[in-house]
């Protein structure tokens, strides 16, 4: 296989957005979504690619697409390379395990966040004020305590910079009452299905986002699904409430960031080959336990 995609440059189809992780490109009536080996923490991409991390949130995807396509569908159309036009052949090594074709849809602009646990930015806020996201908690909880059900917290997607969590009300009037009410529906279904399938493989989904978007009329589910950057994955066998928990995602990554007191103002520092290998394993274990799969 070739070494970590930073960065993809693919002549013959248009580049319509490089995010943070994933690079999106036009094709017919469809578009092509690339997931590089980028991370970012923080809002910053880091300068430093995760080897084979593109491939292992891709396959981690499409497990999650088809579990969960019963509750609703998915943007997903296909991830073979066969059916690549023939002008992609040149790519095929790069693009195996990393590539999705999926529908054009109009994206929804807020993300949405499904909190099981008291974690993240979400404990920060519940230690000065018993809420997360202005839903109001019971008293007494500690870090890492699970919820006594799952809240669903919208954010706004920013183009740029930090997603701000917003109120029900915002989260309504920027999308309307009835598709707000489906993403709610559909999210926290999703979630709960999920977390039990987890916790049948001893892994613990603390929280995790969705994205959705309208395609003729019709909500659907897209980005990315249940992946080590959009969740928090606990191995329960390790779970402690009352401190930070050992994990299978980046956290990892935002810890030692933290631990090297980063600004969290750009640029990103390097991340040192020890942090690099060990997210790598950390990413493995997720998609191994969760999925089965491995890595050809």
């Amino acid at each position: 296989m070739p070494g970590p995609v930073f960065k993809t440059e693919l002549k013959e189809a248009s580049l319509l957005k490089q995010g943070k992780v994933r690079d999106i490109y036009a094709l017919d009536d469809k578009l092509l979504i690339v997931a590089s080996d980028r991370i970012s923490c923080f809002d910053s991409v880091l300068p430093t690619p995760i080897p084979d991390k593109g491939r292992i949130l891709t396959l981690l995807s499409l497990f999650w697409f088809e579990y969960t396509q019963d509750i609703i569908e998915n943007h997903l159309i296909s991830f073979s390379l066969a059916d690549l036009p023939s002008a992609f052949s040149r790519y095929r090594e790069m693009l195996q395990d990393r590539f999705m074709l999926v529908k054009k849809v109009k994206p929804l602009p807020i993300e949405c966040i499904v909190r099981g646990y008291l974690a993240g930015s979400g404990f920060k806020e519940y230690a000065q004020s018993n809420s997360v996201c202005g839903i109001s908690l019971e008293p007494g909880l500690k870090q890492g305590d699970k919820l006594k059900t799952p809240v669903f917290t919208p954010s706004f997607k920013a183009e740029s910079g930090h997603d701000e969590n917003i109120s029900e009300a915002q989260a309504r009037k920027l999308v309307g009452d009835k598709a707000y009410s489906e993403v709610k529906e559909k999210s926290l279904a999703i979630y709960k299905k999920a977390a039990r399938y987890a916790d049948s493989k001893g892994i613990i989904i603390a929280d995790t986002k969705f994205e959705f978007g309208i395609k003729e009329n019709k909500i659907i589910l897209i980005d990315e699904i249940l992946t080590p950057d959009s969740s928090r994955f606990w191995p329960k066998q390790a779970y402690t409430p009352g401190r930070p928990q050992f994990s299978f995602d980046k956290q990892f990554v935002r810890d030692y960031l933290v631990s090297v007191k980063w600004d969290k103002n750009p640029p990103a520092p390097v991340l040192p080959e020890d942090i690099v290998v060990r997210t790598r394993e950390k990413y493995l274990q997720a998609l191994k336990v969760l999925s089965g799969k491995t890595l050809a």
